[in-house]
């Protein structure tokens, strides 16, 4: 069992203050695995005030970006022999196959080695000619961050949330989700032995309280969260009452619209990723396929076939390509949503239930939904499993209107072979990220949402922009040449 006593607070492994304990549960298995501390408000404020003194001595923050990132590249290397270990601690937490896990872990590295990049490459000081004068515009890191990872890609998310903070020069103390507080300990024992100073980067562990006392701390500057949308309302609103800057990625409930000639393969290839990678656990899914009337039996057998095509098993079986949801929590809530919709009326061609055989852990069989409407619950509401609901439309307007019928506006597709149509399409869909005939998750471009599917973006050159405050100073002549 990985059993972890320990919070990183000012550059040291110490004691929490708090005695409760955060058990990790394997969803294939339903044991438990390993166990960390569940922080509380009083080692929140240590770490808050660590990196508050961290941020305002200037031992980071004042450091050139090259420095900086030459550190955060050392971590990186330390990192890299590690990710068999990091993966297999993954598949443990939260059910994510070991052979997925075993890839994902390594590309997180490479975009943190990204951001480094995008940060050399970038200026944090311009001077303009403006028609008053000279003016330099400076980018100043924000402050104190506090970083709030959700538990469905824990380790990747880890590093999309910490390596463009650090690297702009921000303080950081991260808490990542209750479920997956274990893989985060070699991100924070990396970043420790790479020479970060104490208090740059601190780690606690924690449930909801934790969070809270984190994200209401006074001496906190920016707050980073994924996770659900009910959770993001109540961090605006406490960032709201003192302006504190946030990033909100939130969810989702993305339309995939099939075109009248879409190419059946490469539809069924972007919808068993779209709609069923990490057994639905993707804020960004598409968890609504929007179909013509004149070909809706093809698409629908297909997806049926596509979805009882995946192998459901335990997270460590090489041969699984669906592992579990990540808790009987979980589990619970989208069996729920499969009875709302058989209640609403809608049928399930495929799934809907636990498999045979896997009633110990945390199992969903790959459900398809078809005689779904756009006003049912399934239909509007974030499900986070293997659901995917299947919508009949007319035209190409209907099908654009019933995708932009949503509170959410994360992510969407079209699938055509027609590229005038696709791009149309792709700008009419009132989304922050949108896909053509695939499923794609680009870091290097930014990704975020509109509407209820938050604010900011998390990827992309954006990413480190949203840790920095600009700054303009209006210049003399004589002094412009000294910000240049």
């Amino acid at each position: 069992m990985d059993s972890r006593s320990e919070l990183l607070i000012d550059g040291e492994w110490c004691a929490p203050a708090a005695t409760d304990r955060i058990p990790v549960v394997s969803p294939s298995t339903g044991a438990v695995v390993g166990e960390a501390p569940s922080a509380n408000a009083e080692d929140v404020d240590r770490a808050v005030r660590a990196a508050r003194r961290s941020f305002d001595s200037g031992v980071w923050r004042d450091l050139p970006v090259e420095e900086r990132a030459a550190a955060l590249d050392r971590a990186l290397d330390l990192l890299a022999p590690r990710t068999g270990e990091i993966a297999s601690t993954v598949t443990s937490e939260m059910g994510l196959p070991i052979s997925f896990a075993g890839v994902q872990i390594p590309g997180a590295l490479t975009v943190g080695r990204y951001f480094l990049d995008v940060a050399r490459k970038g200026s944090v000081s311009e001077v303009r000619r403006t028609a008053t004068g000279p003016a330099a515009v400076l980018r100043e890191p924000v402050g104190v961050v506090a970083s709030i990872a959700p538990w469905n890609g824990p380790f990747n998310m880890a590093v999309s949330k910490i390596w463009p903070a650090l690297v702009a020069g921000c303080s950081v103390v991260f808490k990542p989700a209750p479920e997956t507080p274990l893989d985060g300990y070699a991100l924070a024992e990396a970043l420790t032995d790479a020479g970060l100073p104490p208090g740059v980067f601190n780690y606690v562990t924690g449930g909801r309280d934790t969070g809270r006392a984190l994200v209401a701390h006074p001496d906190v500057d920016k707050v980073s969260f994924t996770g659900s949308t009910a959770a993001g309302r109540q961090i605006a609103q406490e960032c709201a009452a003192s302006f504190r800057r946030v990033t909100l990625e939130l969810g989702g409930k993305s339309a995939a619209i099939v075109l009248d000639d879409a190419d059946l393969a490469t539809t069924m290839a972007g919808l068993a990723t779209g709609s069923f990678f990490n057994t639905g656990q993707v804020c960004a899914s598409y968890s609504r396929v929007l179909v013509p009337r004149g070909r809706y039996d093809e698409v629908v057998d297909a997806l049926v076939a596509t979805a009882e095509s995946f192998v459901v098993g335990d997270a460590f079986d090489p041969a699984t390509t669906m592992g579990p949801l990540v808790s009987k929590r979980q589990q619970e809530r989208v069996l729920g949503y499969v009875e709302t919709g058989r209640a609403e009326g809608a049928k399930t061609l495929t799934g809907g239930g636990v498999p045979a055989g896997l009633e110990h852990g945390a199992f969903v069989q790959p459900t398809v939904f078809t005689d779904v409407h756009n006003d049912m619950r399934i239909a509007r509401e974030e499900i986070f499993g293997p659901v995917a609901c299947v919508l009949r439309y007319g035209s190409v307007d209907e099908a654009v209107a019933i995708a932009n019928d949503s509170d959410y506006g994360l992510h969407g597709a079209v699938f055509t072979t027609d590229p005038v149509r696709a791009a149309d399409v792709a700008r009419r869909v009132r989304t922050g990220t949108f896909s053509v005939n695939s499923f794609t998750y680009n870091t290097e471009a930014p990704f975020g949402g509109v509407k209820c599917s938050g604010v900011g973006r998390d990827t992309g050159p954006e990413a480190i922009e949203s840790y920095y405050e600009l700054k303009t100073v209006n210049l003399t002549e004589e002094t412009a040449p000294l910000f240049t």
